[in-house]
């Protein structure tokens, strides 16, 4: 075991060393990354026990095949490092070790995930990656890691572009193909220069279960869907395949409302926003499984185009949002933030609009006709040559698929 780890550590050494054009694994997350993660339900009360129960859900409830492939562990898993420098998993709570875990992931046709982060400790108070980063590559690598959620805590006087991509360079040299996720919360710009070193990045502080509110935890603050939405106006041009914008993980099925699950999950599709749910998925119900489950939607976010979507027009407390889709098509989707129902009328032959960053237009006259389809009612509800009329209830959305 000691030449074993002293090996190890002389690997790390060399590939620290090693003079290479190191950069972020390429053809990873073409499209937004679809999993789960543990961190909004169970927060430090991680086990190898949920790990496994959560991987077979996602098979046995379907969520798999609509689409979800991660697995992701967070914070708290890990205890201490060795004398050697290398990180251990809690002997309680993972016994039997995070690679025999991520390969019973993996035989479920699933992919494994993990949690560090780039300061001294993790937001948990565990130990983090500063200064171990080539050391941590390499058990990832070893252990099959598919995905690396990156954090941001205990980081005084780092320099974020610096960190993460120390953290890249590592993960590169190790040779694993694995998906790096920025978990910086926006505040050093990311969407500037986080392209060329990671594949998704953090826009904004946590997410809060709750639609429409802000919760103040004195130091810092959680924000609820709505004010999450709101954070990413102007981002959109930095996002595209391979590199996106992380409005933070899904609250669905965590205690909002079927209307306000549907309007928080129907916009981060709109926004090409990574869908990693964070709830119980071995308890959810049917409400919250229809939710997440809805292949119509999900097909929004995973589009080839690789377009965010944007914010058209707001009227009313309706807002219309368009994702330009591939072969033509678009989406839109109306969305209620008001606490009580909305008519809203649309008159295709005065619709069009030009979307400078897609280079594409949408434009319903009569001489350009389109077929709508109700994505959460799943049936066709007739085309652009007469007005659409329809009343969107409280804090939900409606969203149309316009395609010839």
């Amino acid at each position: 075991m000691k030449n074993t780890r002293f090996f190890l550590l002389l690997g790390c050494v060399l590939l620290a060393s090693t003079v290479m054009q190191a950069q972020k694994f390429q053809g990873l997350a073409l499209t937004p990354p679809m999993g789960w993660n543990s961190w909004n339900k169970f927060a430090c009360n991680v086990s190898e026990e949920l790990i496994r129960e959560t991987a077979d859900a996602m098979v046995a409830t379907g969520m798999k095949d609509a689409g979800y492939e991660y697995i992701v562990i967070d914070d708290c898993w890990q205890v201490s490092r060795d004398s050697l420098g290398f990180i251990v998993a809690d002997p309680k709570r993972f016994p039997s070790g995070i690679k025999a875990l991520a390969d019973y992931v993996h035989a479920k046709g699933l992919k494994f995930g993990i949690y560090s982060c780039a300061g001294n400790k993790t937001c948990g108070g565990r130990p983090a990656g500063r200064g171990h980063e080539y050391q941590d590559a390499l058990s990832y690598a070893k252990w099959g890691v598919d995905y690396l959620k990156y954090d941001w805590c205990d980081t005084e006087n780092l320099n974020a572009i610096g960190a993460y991509t120390t953290m890249r360079d590592a993960l590169f040299a190790a040779g694993r193909p694995i998906v790096f996720s920025l978990c910086e919360w926006g505040n050093n710009k990311p969407e500037l220069w986080a392209k060329e070193v990671g594949h998704l990045w953090r826009t904004t502080g946590d997410i809060y279960n709750c639609f429409d509110c802000v919760q103040n935890n004195g130091t810092w603050k959680a924000f609820g869907v709505m004010q999450i939405m709101d954070k990413q106006d102007g981002l959109r041009k930095n996002a595209g395949p391979g590199h996106w914008n992380d409005p933070d993980m899904l609250e669905v099925g965590n205690g909002m409302s079927l209307n306000e699950s549907r309007a928080h999950f129907s916009i981060w599709c709109m926004m090409a926003a990574p869908l990693i749910a964070g709830n119980d998925l071995r308890s959810m119900n049917a409400e919250t499984l229809t939710v997440l489950s809805n292949k119509e939607v999900i097909a929004i976010d995973q589009d080839s185009l690789g377009v965010q979507g944007f914010r058209h027009a707001v009227k009313d407390s309706v807002e219309t949002w368009l994702k330009p889709l591939k072969n033509g098509e678009w989406a839109v989707c109306l969305l209620n933030r008001s606490t009580t129902p909305r008519v809203v009328a649309l008159d295709w032959k005065t619709f069009s609009v030009i979307d400078s960053l897609s280079n594409r237009t949408l434009n319903t006259s009569a001489k350009e006709v389109y077929k709508l389809r109700d994505l959460w009612l799943k049936k066709n509800v007739g085309d652009t040559r007469k007005p659409f009329k329809a009343t969107i209830p409280a804090r939900d959305v409606l969203c149309l698929k316009l395609f010839k």
